[in-house]
């Protein structure tokens, strides 16, 4: 998506350690316009998946989440990294390594909002190295949903995240794919 990239071009931050930061427009500061268009695309791709619901981890997908769901017409579960006083009843948990943080997860969704007749579109705003992506096709797995596809704002293309989804059987489209990042420029594929 080239308006995507040309965002990232102007706006994206590069830090050491393969950090691209996009928190002025994309999961800090949001551009709504940007996840506007980003949605309609996602909706352009995964069209004929018969989606009803759309599934995110939170913090940082919910609002292109919402923003896609509008689209589809359908929900939005974002899985929780802790379970809290409102959740109730049982859950599918599993477990995530967070590469920007350093830390494992649990992660919940309740069983009451996944199920097997569910035809998941996961939404997230990273990939890199998937481990977010294969813990939320764990849960759906678990609730006997069928993922139809993950969609991605910006995928570290020289990372192995893609590879490990694809390896699971689960499509993976991203709007923005970065080849390189060296020496503070961003090159896409």
């Amino acid at each position: 998506m080239v308006l995507l990239e040309e965002r990232i071009r102007k706006d994206g931050k590069v830090y050491p350690g393969s950090i691209l930061k996009v928190d002025s427009f994309l999961n800090h500061q949001m551009d709504v316009t940007l996840l506007n268009d980003m949605g309609r695309e996602f909706k352009n791709i995964y069209s004929d998946c018969e989606v009803n619901k759309i599934l995110t981890i939170e913090a940082s997908g919910i609002g292109i989440a919402c923003i896609t769901a509008q689209f589809f017409n359908c929900p939005v579960l974002f899985a929780k990294k802790t379970k809290t006083k409102n959740i109730s009843g049982m859950v599918y948990k599993t477990q995530v390594k967070s590469y920007t943080h350093g830390t494992t997860y649990d992660v919940i969704v309740s069983k009451e909002f996944l199920s097997k007749n569910d035809k998941v579109l996961i939404i997230d705003d990273f990939l890199a190295e998937g481990n977010a992506l294969l813990g939320l096709i764990d849960l759906c797995r678990q609730a006997g949903a069928e993922v139809v596809g993950c969609g991605i704002a910006i995928e570290k293309g020289f990372q192995p995240g893609s590879q490990r989804i694809n390896n699971v059987g689960v499509r993976v489209e991203s709007l923005a794919v970065i080849d390189s990042m060296d020496d503070g420029e961003i090159k896409f594929r």
